[in-house]
């Protein structure tokens, strides 16, 4: 058994480096304001920062139509700031993955413009072209309702090539060698300069290969394959970590039998149905949704996570339960986006109710896998619906009551700090909730201390727990000797759960404070649960003398 993979007990905090912390002033944020706050990232007890991306770019669709795989943007910095930044996080514990956006490039990366303005250029099989404008090209759009095709005519190339996102984002063609060589050479240069490992954007459309005619690939998946391989031979620790929004009879395509493929894949089945099981107060959808689950390798994780740089994504819900889950969370059409998802963030969703926001971090925190923060919620940040689709989730960071947030010294920061009450910065930010030792901030440092002393969580073997009632989760995890179970009541109203942790009578020691519970006859226990209420416990052998209560 492989003990060293450190991610299987990391906690992975996503940001975005122009929304971070500007450091010269110049109303973006930047490596310089990033470096700056790193001790305030290990203070929360962060051990893996992943970035999005911040390679050039025009900026259209938030850093993901890149010019420059190999560059840093210089509104952000130098590429000796960015290894000046990943030098001081691994001294303070901290690894850094980023996004690996190589499903598509911007329509102003020279590999495109080559392509378009001659027939004969090398970069035009770069990309996946056609002389008629396909039948099906209504279909397959990433953004429905902002897409009306997925293929655009080039007037220079006299050709359509094809997007699955917008126009401006030419998909590469991933079963040309060429191509893939310069994947791995993008990944390479990366791991060269620091970083452990990528969080890979768009999994599933880098092995569909639409639109692409003869490529004569037997197995679309061997380029996952050939990804680890490259990735171990180069840096042995690192990690690759797959966007890739399937089911669960897809997933372990992702994996791989073997665990050859990617080592990280997110739980979107999990996030899904745990917002349903929020708003329907029943445990029900997201139990069936862990126990859906296959077994995974060895060396194979799950990355769980409440809300990221996207829309909540509920495209995966029956129809019932989409409508159940925007009719609570997001009931007006501006909080919504492509019919499938909510562009809010977490506190909003949950009307800033302290109760519900504790449940949902210590859910997310406590399943099987290892958790990811987007950056901002450990305030209970809120979103701006005045922007455009996404970027609602993606404003600057909030850190003191001055002007802008304390973000930027400049007089207009190139994208606007949230202002008004009750989620605004002179209501919500660092500088305030670190002198509060109620506050959510503080709440939040200990959790994360807490769940990476509690290691069964991300090594452990775990299985659901038979309980009345149905609105209470309950999870046994089995590590090296150790157990820990967890409960969580999804419902406003407190409950009694009358249950059996497994196993000879023992003792619940409750990791968060002194609600500890003795067994009862045939070993099994009565907890009280408040409405929201949770609860972390380490089972503990009966000591000689003990009597059963």
């Amino acid at each position: 058994m492989i003990q060293d993979l450190w991610y299987k007990n990391a906690v992975v905090y996503c940001l975005d480096v122009e929304t971070f912390m500007d450091g010269n002033g110049d109303g973006v944020g930047d490596f310089i304001g990033l470096q700056r706050r790193l001790d305030y990232l290990a203070g929360l007890g962060v051990t893996c920062l992943w970035l999005m991306p911040f390679q050039p770019t025009p900026n259209r669709d938030n850093g993901y139509d890149i010019t420059d795989h190999y560059g840093v943007d210089p509104r952000l910095g130098s590429p000796g700031d960015f290894v000046e930044f990943t030098h001081h996080a691994k001294q303070r514990g901290m690894r850094v993955i980023i996004d690996l956006v190589v499903n598509h490039t911007s329509d102003k990366h020279p590999w495109f413009q080559s392509a378009r303005k001659d027939p004969d250029s090398p970069f035009r099989d770069f990309y996946v072209w056609a002389d008629k404008k396909p039948k099906d090209a209504h279909k397959g759009m990433v953004f429905p309702g902002s897409q009306d095709s997925t293929w655009t005519y080039d007037r220079e190339a006299k050709g359509w090539y094809f997007h699955r996102f917008f126009p401006f984002q030419p998909e590469l063609n991933v079963a040309n060698p060429k191509v893939r060589e310069e994947l791995l050479k993008v990944m390479g240069y990366w791991l060269e300069l620091g970083v452990s490992g990528f969080r890979v954007d768009a999994v599933p459309f880098l092995v569909e290969l639409k639109g692409v005619k003869g490529h004569g690939i037997e197995d679309p998946y061997q380029l996952l394959t050939e990804m680890r391989e490259f990735l171990t031979w180069r840096t042995g620790d690192a990690i690759l970590l797959a966007e890739a929004n399937v089911t669960m009879d897809e997933v372990m395509n992702f994996y791989g039998t073997d665990g050859d493929r990617m080592q990280m894949v997110f739980n979107f089945a999990a996030n899904q149905n745990l917002f349903l099981s929020l708003v329907t107060e029943d445990a029900t959808p997201l139990a069936e949704s862990l126990a859906s689950a296959p077994d995974l390798p060895h060396t194979a994780q799950w990355a769980n996570f409440l809300r990221n740089h996207d829309e909540l994504d509920l495209g995966r819900l029956p129809a019932a339960g989409r409508k159940r889950v925007f009719a609570e969370l997001g009931p007006e059409p501006k909080m919504q986006l492509y019919g499938r998802g909510l562009r809010r963030r977490l506190a909003p969703m949950l009307s800033g109710d302290r109760r519900r926001l504790e449940l949902a971090f210590s859910l997310m925190l406590s399943l099987p896998g290892t958790p990811v923060l987007w950056y901002g919620d450990e305030l209970g940040m809120g979103e701006d619906l005045s922007l455009f689709e996404r970027q609602s989730v993606r404003t600057p960071m909030q850190w003191s009551a001055e002007p802008h947030g304390g973000f930027t010294r400049s007089a207009e920061p190139f994208r606007p700090v949230v202002a008004e009450a009750p989620y605004g910065y002179r209501q919500v930010n660092v500088e305030q909730q670190r002198r509060d030792p109620a506050s959510l901030l503080n709440w939040m440092e200990r959790m994360v201390r807490m769940r990476k002393e509690c290691p069964e969580l991300g090594w452990g073997e775990w299985k659901v727990l038979r309980v009345k009632p149905e609105n209470v989760l309950a999870l046994r995890y089995d590590w090296k000797g150790e157990t820990l179970v967890t409960l969580h009541n999804l419902s406003g109203k407190a409950c009694e759960v009358s249950f059996s942790p497994g196993g000879p009578p023992a003792r619940l020691v409750h990791a968060l404070s002194e609600a500890h519970s003795a067994p009862g006859k045939g070993g099994r226990h009565r907890v009280t649960l408040e409405g929201y209420g949770y609860r972390w416990f380490r089972v503990e052998p009966l000591e000689a003398g003990d009597e059963e209560g």
